[in-house]
């Protein structure tokens, strides 16, 4: 709340440069806002009696806008990429495959590893279980698991975070 918008009858002041002026009637302290070209605004509008600021408050709300557009831009999406496995695949391909999850890993993305199964595939779902498991143990130093292997419909599902540096 700004100027005109505070109801209270008395405030607590706080000058323009952090002084604690006192308490004053609110009609007061928005003169002396206006004498110095600036806003009264409510900084603690729970407290007995409400503290109210005298600040420039455009300035203030630009420099709160900046700080936010700041920490977005310092903050790290975390995406989920997904590598599909095969039940018979070859060691070849799940070395290919392997390399890609380090590297998800080492950009700090989880991983959502899958085996999917076609046909009868299905009734053999602990070749699945152990081709996530070799996955888990192969890069356990730079991972966590996120999720366990898991069957779902047919696919079974193991979801891997980067490791905290």
């Amino acid at each position: 709340m700004i100027n005109e918008e505070i109801r209270a009858k008395e405030v607590r002041l706080v000058g323009a440069d952090g002084e604690q002026i006192g308490i004053k009637s609110t009609r007061e302290a928005l003169q002396m806002a206006a004498d110095l070209n600036l806003d009264l605004v409510n900084v603690a509008p729970q407290a007995k009696p409400p503290v109210c600021r005298i600040m420039d408050y455009g300035k203030f709300r630009y420099e709160q806008q900046k700080k936010e557009k700041e920490a977005r831009k310092n903050q790290k999406i975390v995406d989920i990429k997904e590598v599909w496995f095969r039940a018979n695949i070859e060691e070849h391909d799940f070395q290919t495959k392997l390399r890609n999850v380090v590297k998800f890993l080492k950009d700090g993305d989880k991983v959502k590893c899958s085996v999917r199964f076609r046909g009868r595939e299905i009734t053999h779902a602990n070749i699945g279980q152990k081709i996530l498991e070799r996955v888990k143990t192969e890069v356990a130093e730079i991972s966590v698991v996120e999720r366990q292997p898991k069957l779902e419909g047919r696919s079974m599902i193991m979801i891997l975070a980067p490791k905290a540096q």
